[in-house]
């Protein structure tokens, strides 16, 4: 590669006379991850003008130009399917980093999902760590205070014994790791961690996926864009210091792991919880004071994504001196500095006039800040280092990237069943308890703090004290004024996906709807984690669109539109490509807190009601996994199904009808019923014969959709009956969950064995 030096740490690249193969060499050493037709899209560009680009030039171009900030096999799709669905129950308010959405007349709440893989594969503590903040700051840079935190996490079996490729991490150090790097950042900054997943598939073992989530609540009239479209406001730095971590974190987000990914930790940020808190104070007590034109928050891209992004929404172009950027470390050369990730720090765009106020406050606060640049009217950048100017190219290039039509192939299975012998019915049931997709996550939830703030009404973990039980969704009271509340949950199934990556997007969405629906809350706005292995593969393509397709036909039909979300692609290794996992953070309404419901049973002798359809569709199945059959009839939604069970059940819980209720899904309708008998340690008899003639063990296990179990008291049986479509099929009571089909008994299993085989599965790999 030839270099020539113009100044102090800033040299020329000779791009313009580059043959295809040094290209590429510059491709590679500079880590710039992008293709022979793009670096060739550069070149020309530089040609055109008649000269060669400096460092810092090609690598803000590469930022800007990477998958992860460019969206660039994925936009054609969003735009098809995902983007722009009506909604007559919400009212988007606006979409930036994160969504915003009406809560009630005078406040909005935002929220948002987001993927932090390959760092948490690499540096698992750091990786999760700044996973979660950099989903608060998305939330934060709405100008909303961040009220709760979600995470989704899936890794292989804890016990995989298999070997490991080269620079693979077993999945019980990157579990530990994981868990307690989400639980000391939460903790610390102060946000409590309500809802989450935690899923074992053994496609996860060379690519584990990590996402988070954060919601926050903002007066509508305190709403900060993430833009600015006015010359002559400063733009200025306020929170952490930039250094050498994070560099090149899109890049190396944009590709796929392999043996030498080890050696790219300092692509991985570091984050600071302590900062973030006050960071956190400063941004919200500035906004209140209204002297924030605009913000964004710095996280993936660097201070190139934040400029530039901020700037060509607006349509304005920006002089920037980076010898003005607080560092951690000396000596960083230009084109690190602008590409650096670092955590917690913020762009804000703040006038002339309200530049003091801005300092005083950061005095109060204890937070640095340094004015690093201005807007000017025209549509370029230009970037200085020490009077000179080392960058200037029109935004709408370095911004507007590249976008592919990529080749798809979609895969159709076979349809078949095996039909197993019918199993030993207590064995099997006992089994699914301590399966490690169905056992308690206790021993994680019990790590992050959901009690901070005060404002969790209904927990992850419901059910009598030392007793509790997995809940569906957490209910959070955002305003002290009024009883209104948000529902929150996370939900995916890479099992049914991986058979039919449609039908698993369809299943997604309608157990976010169960979930919700089953504490009280009516489904508002979703946000979309979509996390895929390498898009230049037809097939992997061929699941992308379909699962778009999936969630696209759902949320159309039920009136729930996607208000933000991520897409992260080149999630394999070593020829491993992870399962289609499309993550939803769901987010629903409940117009009474007092009226949330829980998944516990009771009281002794209220009437356990089933609602829905139980079907012989076993493919994705928790029960045909344990038993190794093989099945590729997946559970179909049907949409005018979920929509009208879930209004019968809410108008249900409006009118006081039901104790308790639980939607069923992993595991089926025997794993419902434990759960519940669990958390209020109480047992139940169940007769499945108002199910119909079909093998018990279908009954049991299945995991068809749009199905609840509802507890109801005996008094208000009838009433129930007449506003829910559902079957009455046992009673509550006793210390032990007795199932039976008429006159033939299936297993009568203790409260205390049920919960020794549900509770302790996953205790030991904690560590």
């Amino acid at each position: 590669m030839n270099l020539k030096k113009i100044m102090d740490r800033v040299y020329e690249i000779d791009l313009v006379n580059a043959s295809d193969e040094e290209l590429m060499e510059i491709n590679e050493e500079m880590g710039l991850a992008l293709s022979l037709e793009e670096m060739k899209k550069m070149q020309a560009f530089f040609r055109e003008l008649g000269r060669n680009p400096t460092d810092l030039e090609v690598h803000a171009i590469a930022q800007g130009w990477s998958e992860h900030c460019s969206y660039k096999s994925s936009k054609p799709v969003l735009r098809k399917y995902i983007f722009g669905i009506e909604s007559k129950e919400a009212m988007i308010v606006m979409q930036d980093d994160a969504g915003v959405v009406e809560f009630d007349e005078d406040y909005a709440y935002a929220f948002k999902i987001e993927s932090h893989n390959h760092p948490s594969a690499v540096e698992p503590y750091g990786g999760a760590a700044t996973g979660v903040g950099g989903i608060i700051r998305d939330v934060l840079n709405m100008g909303a205070k961040p009220i709760a935190l979600v995470d989704p996490l899936f890794f292989a079996p804890p016990d995989y014994g298999e070997k490991l490729n080269p620079g693979i991490k077993h999945p019980r150090y990157l579990l530990n790791g994981v868990v307690a790097g989400i639980r000391d950042y939460g903790n610390r900054v102060g946000i409590p961690t309500v809802a989450g997943i935690t899923y074992f598939h053994e496609d996860y073992v060379n690519n584990i996926l990590v996402n988070a989530g954060c919601l926050g609540i903002v007066r509508k009239d305190k709403i900060v864009r993430s833009r600015v479209d006015k010359e002559g406001v400063k733009l200025v730095m306020v929170g952490g210091r930039t250094g050498r971590d994070g560099i090149h974190g899109v890049n190396f987000a944009s590709k796929i792991l392999d043996e030498k990914s080890e050696e790219e930790k300092q692509a991985v940020q570091l984050g600071n919880p302590i900062l973030k808190e006050p960071l956190i104070h400063l941004v919200l007590e500035a906004n209140e004071m209204g002297i924030i034109y605009g913000m964004k928050d710095l996280g993936g891209g660097g201070l190139g994504s934040v400029v530039g992004e901020m700037c060509h929404a607006g349509g304005v172009g920006a002089e920037i001196h980076l010898d003005q950027v607080l560092l951690k470390e000396k000596d960083m050369a230009p084109w690190e500095i602008w590409v650096s990730e670092s955590q917690e720090r913020m762009l804000l765009a703040v006038e002339e006039e309200n530049i003091d106020k801005l300092r005083d406050l950061c005095k109060k606060w204890d937070v640095e800040m340094s004015v690093i640049g201005e807007t000017k009217k025209d549509e370029n950048l230009r970037i200085f280092w020490k009077g000179r100017k080392i960058l200037d190219m029109p935004l709408e290039f370095v911004m507007a990237g590249v976008e592919y039509e990529r080749k798809y192939k979609i895969k159709r299975m076979k349809k078949m069943q095996e039909i197993l012998p019918e199993p030993k019915y207590r064995e099997v049931f006992l089994r699914l308890l301590s399966s490690y997709n169905i056992a308690s996550k206790e021993w994680i939830i019990r790590q992050y703090d959901h009690e901070v703030q005060g404002r969790t009404v209904v927990k992850p973990m419901q059910g009598l004290i030392g007793y509790e039980t997995h809940g569906d969704a957490a209910v959070i009271k955002p305003l002290h004024h009024s009883w209104k509340g948000l529902a929150v949950t996370t939900v995916a199934n890479p099992h049914i996906a991986k058979i039919n990556p449609y039908y698993g997007s369809l299943y997604t969405v309608d157990e976010a709807v169960r979930n919700l629906v089953s504490v009280g809350a009516r489904p508002h706005a979703f946000s979309d984690g979509l996390n895929f292995g390498n898009p230049e593969e037809e097939e992997i393509m061929g699941e992308f669109f379909e699962s778009c397709k999936g969630l696209g036909d759902a949320a159309r039909a039920l009136g729930i539109p996607y208000v933000s979300g991520n897409v992260s692609f080149y999630n394999e290794a070593f020829g491993k490509n992870i399962p289609p996992t499309v993550v939803l953070m769901a987010i629903g309404i409940i117009n009474d807190i007092r009226k949330a419901v829980t998944a516990d049973f009771k009281r002794e002798g209220n009437i356990i009601y089933l609602v829905g359809e139980t079907r012989e569709e076993m493919g994705g199945s928790e029960y045909y996994r344990i038993m190794g059959a093989k099945s590729t009839v997946v559970p179909k939604v049907d949409l005018g199904e979920t929509k009208n069970r879930s209004e019968e059940i809410l108008r249900a819980m409006d009118e006081s009808l039901v104790e308790s209720c639980h939607d069923v899904s992993h595991g089926g309708l025997a794993v419902s019923l434990a759960e519940m008998a669990l958390g209020g340690s109480i047992g139940a008899e169940i007769d499945l014969s108002p199910l119909g003639a079909m093998r018990d063990d279908f009954k049991l296990f299945s995991e068809s959709p749009t199905r609840w179990v509802c507890e109801v008291r005996e008094e208000n049986t009838e009433k129930f009956e007449e506003i829910v479509k559902s079957r009455r099929i046992g009673v509550v009571g006793g210390e032990t969950l007795k199932i039976r089909d008429g006159e033939r008994w299936l297993f009568n299993v203790h409260l205390n064995i049920m919960r020794e085989r549900w509770k302790n599965a996953l205790k030991e790999y904690i560590g």
